[in-house]
């Protein structure tokens, strides 16, 4: 019987960004990220640009609260994480919400699992945020939950996201032609790519060096 079990939704802590489980509370805070146009013309195009902090709540709830702590082990739910600067310093003050993330089609036979949903606002691209929070999250993956495959994935329209995740040290597998419908009614290809249990270890020290830490376990 597989050992693989479900993400606890425990606080993930690191020198840089700290990841807990997003609220309800949480959403009027990504209202300045969602909002911002430079992320859709980017390449961020699965859905509308928020109108109104308003919209943009219900924008939130919809993509990133939906099924929250309702992971069954079989590919449903979801574990949506508020991703937010530990301390003051160049990144900004400490507590900001940077961005989101979650881990999804969590399937405990198949020892594989999902990290996506992910967004950061513009000021934190290229910063030490994305690599510590992807190494907290592989980390838990791998670790504490014993998964043996994490997908991640993106459009094939944001080529800044596809350049980001192989960055992470991720393999690419190929494209889901015509996968997704977007909110616009148009049709996405998916670009997919994956990390192995195998391959952890050399990704791991990869994301150690690019933050200038040795995180926690």
């Amino acid at each position: 019987m597989s050992g693989t079990v479900l993400p606890t939704g425990e606080p993930l802590v690191g020198r840089y960004v700290r990841l807990d489980l997003l609220t309800e509370a949480d959403l009027p805070e990504m209202h300045p990220l969602l909002s911002d146009p430079e992320i859709y013309a980017s390449g961020y195009v699965m859905h509308r640009r928020p109108s109104s902090v308003d919209d943009a709540v219900a924008l939130a709830r919809e993509r990133f609260l939906a099924q929250q702590g309702g992971a069954d082990g079989r590919g449903g739910g979801r574990t949506a994480y508020a991703i937010r600067l530990v301390a003051d310093g160049e990144l900004g003050p400490a507590g900001t919400l940077v961005g989101t993330s979650s881990l999804m089609e969590a399937h405990l036979v198949n020892e594989s699992i999902h990290l996506g949903s992910t967004l950061y606002g513009r000021r934190w691209w290229g910063t030490q945020v994305n690599p510590e929070a992807k190494l907290l999250l592989l980390r838990h993956c791998f670790g504490a939950c014993g998964f043996g495959r994490v997908k991640i994935q993106t459009d094939a329209l944001n080529t800044r996201s596809q350049a980001a995740i192989a960055k992470l040290g991720a393999r690419r597998e190929g494209v889901l032609r015509r996968d997704t419908k977007r909110e616009d009614g148009s049709f996405r290809d998916t670009v997919v790519f994956s990390v192995l249990v195998d391959e952890w270890p050399t990704v791991e020290a990869g994301l150690e060096r690019r933050c200038g830490t040795s995180v926690g376990p």
